[in-house]
């Protein structure tokens, strides 16, 4: 099988590759899609592969899409070319995924919606159309891709395991577009040898030299582009003379000579007409021709270009090869492409192609230029409204390189650094704030820049960093700002928090936290969290629990809202399970309605611990199986909190090692606030499962960071630790330091967990028995179960010790009663052990079905059984409603049901 590789058919020796993209489409046609990335160096074939798949694919409907280097500024550019085939299919989304999509393709004004919004809008019309046959969607030049497309792409692709689509993207570099790099791949390597030579015999009709041709065939390393271009730079006399080849060089830049050898002989016009298809790169004939025109390029242009073998029409002008286009811009002066790019501007008409208009004419321009930097930023603001932020984002740093005041220039750094942050850009974004600040001094931009600075080192987790550049910021505005200045006050002192309670930047937020600017006027929220925590870190609970108290009533809040780490580490250090609780709801409630993806995954994070400690352990398992699934899509790391609480909880003894390898990662990163949290996890899993020495080793651990919330959790086990060892003395000081803690606290949480170390640590059997019931009964209602389950065990265990048997029975099955129903098997199986020793022959509680179910199958088994339909369901998580639909069957065999109402009753899930 021989061809040109840009002509498909027969393709050499790539039926490896053929047959695995056709695996992807029988798969695809069976209802379990899929994606594969082909990756290659340039010339290898990646355009042919993906043509011959194409036209190979039978029944099936193609949508086609190209990345295009000049197009990359565009938001959404690549996604409206692959869609648009589909949109009158808007019709049959949800709402607000019709409603996404219309803004991003400029089709309906609307507040900028999140990509995740727009990657389910698009799954959403790409699974309506599958229903009529199955789809494949190729994406060429993939490493060209814009952004906004890029990210759309990604969330599509991890979704199609339930679809009847094939996604496939041919891509440069495997790794050049981070959004793809955890896809399936399909590497595309060179010919082997014979088939190179086959290849090269065929389509070089002039005679080759032995020696010629063999060092050809060792220079193209099978790519098959190569092979027909390197044969241009030997010329006939040393094609049959069997002189050397010129030096190597790397491939590309070989192919890019040949290139070059039949660019330089064309004649002016057909230079011209090619410059003008590079540089307005979407193929549309009429604006390239009228530009052409205006340039001076003559009828014969094309046929040229065609003869050389360079370009060729299709109803579009086309390169035969992304590197013509690329090695005629590099060509040409810098003059040359200002002159096109003017050109351009004049000839592309306002309206629908006015963002098209406005960039040619900003590259048009040389010296600064306020009429074009203005258009400029309109333009940003367009892109931002559609949610383009990386298209934002490169407008407005142009904009700020052709504004000719410097004031205004930084302003406009500023602006563009905002919107790279917000595109997930993070070193443009700092290199962005750090141009706004070269500007003439102003400090609440120069303030604005270090926020921006300061966002970018907690996304990319530099976490001490952060600390540094919102004190800065806060002595900078606090002559003619107090306000902000103690807002960047709290958020210093939040972060010190996470990084470590006795850490040089915790200390140093504290003390510039002491001398704050008075509040400039009546006490804000924020004013009232920032006292509160300077009594908080400073050890003085009696004074900050009042304050902080009356702030967490209100769970919506926006200074808590605004820091959902903050609001859990203070509501579990207050003992405030139900703020606890309903901060973590309210968070997720708030972030899935504004599209703020970064405080979701932390809301995500939050309520998936409070469900395990509620023990609501199917809800915990199903919140991070979401909160994993957006850490995959965003490129972020899933937070470890989450996973510690429900592993401590549920007690298994392989989850030791996770627990462990989560220690040992937070110390090497020096993370206080993880370090504690994962000696605390172990101690909790360790008294499960009765392994008291280790434990106590753990408890210890914990309690010596003093962290904020772990310090105290911990404590509580390191006095049942300790008292389990016979360490009493250690057990009675825990308790006091425990004591110091609850005192202040005004919630029944604070009081049981109180009583119960005390009934532990009492000499005294009246004493103990009077503490034990105290606790039983202020924990009754606590939403943190495991301690109310715990205080009837130990009280159990005790009341048998004493030869009380019956009513240790009456303690040990409420104890069995709550464990069970949970899923806390090691202090279950602790319950079971104390009852049989009183006599009680007790079974393990026969495991619920529900727990077969997958954290994504509990999820919507969850939401089946509130009354929602596919499509909201989709909606929530991010799915389209074929897929929630194929999960739904796996859910009905799983549990051996028929019907959405019986979800309803199925415990576990109801």
């Amino acid at each position: 099988m021989i061809s040109h590789p840009h002509s498909p058919q027969g393709l050499v020796a790539r039926e490896r590759e053929l047959v695995r993209i056709g695996d992807l489409l029988t798969e695809a046609g069976a209802g379990r899609g899929g994606t594969l990335v082909v990756a290659g160096e340039p010339g290898i074939g990646k355009t042919a592969l993906l043509r011959q798949s194409a036209d190979d694919a039978g029944d099936v409907r193609v949508l086609r899409a190209i990345g295009l280097e000049f197009e990359t500024a565009f938001g959404y550019a690549a996604l409206h070319t692959l869609c648009a085939p589909l949109l009158a299919g808007l019709e049959h989304l949800p709402a607000p995924q019709r409603d996404a999509l219309r803004v991003v393709f400029g089709l309906a004004q609307g507040e900028a919606p999140n990509r995740f919004l727009v990657g389910l809008a698009v799954l959403g019309l790409l699974s309506e159309a599958a229903q009529e046959r199955p789809l494949l969607c190729v994406v060429d030049d993939a490493q060209w891709l814009d952004r906004a497309s890029a990210q759309a792409l990604a969330f599509v692709a991890h979704r199609l395991d339930r679809e009847r689509i094939a996604l496939v993207l041919a891509v440069r570099e495997p790794d050049s577009v981070p959004e793809l790099a955890d896809l399936p791949r399909l590497p595309l390597t060179g010919l082997p040898h014979e088939a190179a030579r086959t290849l090269l015999v065929s389509e070089f009709r002039a005679p080759l030299d032995d020696q010629v041709r063999e060092r050809i065939l060792a220079e193209a390393q099978g790519n098959p582009l190569a092979l027909l271009e390197l044969p241009r730079t030997v010329g006939p006399s040393r094609a049959a003379g069997g002189f050397g080849l010129p030096q190597a060089m790397p491939l590309s830049r070989r192919i890019e000579e040949s290139f070059e050898r039949r660019l330089r002989p064309l004649p002016p016009s057909t230079s011209t007409l090619l410059l003008v298809m590079a540089i307005e790169a979407t193929g549309d004939s009429a604006r390239v021709w009228a530009a052409a025109d205006r340039l001076g390029a003559d009828g014969d242009a094309l046929a040229a270009a065609e003869a050389a073998g360079l370009a060729t029409t299709d109803g579009a002008l086309r390169f035969r090869h992304p590197l013509v286009g690329s090695v005629v811009y590099r060509l040409a002066s810098p003059a040359e492409r200002r002159r096109v790019h003017a050109v351009l501007a004049q000839v592309t008409q306002t309206g629908a192609d006015e963002d098209r208009r406005v960039w040619h004419r900003a590259q048009s321009v040389v010296r600064p230029d306020e009429e074009v930097a203005g258009e400029l930023e309109r333009l940003a603001s367009r892109a931002g409204a559609r949610g383009g932020a990386a298209a934002a984002a490169a407008f407005l740093e142009r904009a700020a390189a052709l504004t000719p005041d410097a004031g205004t220039r930084a302003w406009r750094a500023l602006s563009a650094a905002r919107a790279a942050y917000a595109a997930g850009d993070y070193d443009t974004a700092e290199r962005l704030a750090a141009d706004a600040q070269t500007g003439p001094e102003e400090v609440l931009r120069d303030a604005q820049a270090d926020l921006v600075r300061c966002q970018v080192a907690f996304a990319q987790r530099r976490l001490r960093d952060v600390p540094r550049l919102l004190l800065a910021v806060a002595r900078r505005v606090a002559p003619f700002d107090a306000g902000l200045a103690r807002e960047c006050l709290v958020d210093a002192l939040a972060t010190g928090a996470l990084i470590g309670r006795h850490s040089a930047e915790m200390h140093a937020a504290l003390e510039a936290a002491r001398q704050a600017p008075p509040a400039p006027g009546p006490a804000r929220t924020v004013d009232r969290v920032l006292d509160g925590l300077v009594a908080l870190f400073a050890g003085d609970m009696s004074e900050a629990v009042p304050l902080l108290r009356k702030v967490l009533a209100d769970v919506h809040d926006p200074v808590w809202l605004q820091r959902p780490a903050l609001a859990s580490l203070i509501a579990v250090d207050l003992w405030e399970d139900e703020a606890y609780v309903e901060l973590a709801q309210a968070q997720v409630e708030q972030a899935r309605h504004t599209g703020a993806l970064g405080s979701l995954a932390v809301g995500l994070a939050m309520l998936a611990a409070a469900a395990a400690q509620t023990g609501d352990f199917a809800r915990a398992k199903a919140l991070i199986t979401e909160e994993e699934a957006l850490a995959a899509v965003t490129g972020a790391s899933a937070l470890p909190y989450p996973r510690l609480h429900l592993e401590s909880v549920r007690g298994r003894a392989s989850a030791e090692p996770f627990l462990s390898r989560t220690l040992r990662e937070a110390v090497e990163r020096d993370d206080g606030q993880a370090t504690a949290a994962a000696h605390w996890a172990l101690a909790v899993l360790h008294n499960g499962l009765a392994d008291y020495p280790a434990a106590l080793e753990h408890a210890r651990a914990a309690g010596r960071r003093d962290e904020p919330a772990i310090a105290g959790l911990a404590l509580i086990e390191l006095v049942e630790a300790a008292v389990r060892c016979g360490e009493p003395a250690e057990a009675a000081e825990a308790l006091a330091a425990l004591t110091l803690r609850t005192g202040p606290a005004v919630t029944d949480w604070a009081r049981g967990v109180e009583a119960y170390c005390q009934a532990l640590t009492a000499g005294d059997d009246a004493c103990a028995e009077h503490r034990f019931l105290e606790a039983v009964q202020r924990l009754r209602g606590c939403r943190v179960v495991l301690h109310p389950a715990r205080a009837h065990l130990v009280f159990g265990q005790w009341l048998r010790r004493a030869g009380r048997r019956r009513e240790a029975r009456e303690q040990l099955r409420a104890a069995l009663e709550m464990f069970s129903s949970t899923g806390a098997e090691a202090f279950a199986a602790l319950a079971v052990q104390e009852l049989r020793a009183t006599g009680e022959h007790t079974r393990w509680p026969a495991q619920d079905s529900a727990q077969q179910l997958t954290g994504r199958e509990l999820d919507i088994a969850r939401l089946v059984a509130t009354g929602a339909t596919s499509k909201e369901i989709g909606v929530r998580l991010f799915l389209s409603p074929r897929t929630v639909d194929a999960h739904l069957r796996s859910i009905f065999r799983k549990l051996g049901i028929t019907s959405r109402r019986q979800l309803r009753n199925w415990k576990g899930i109801a």
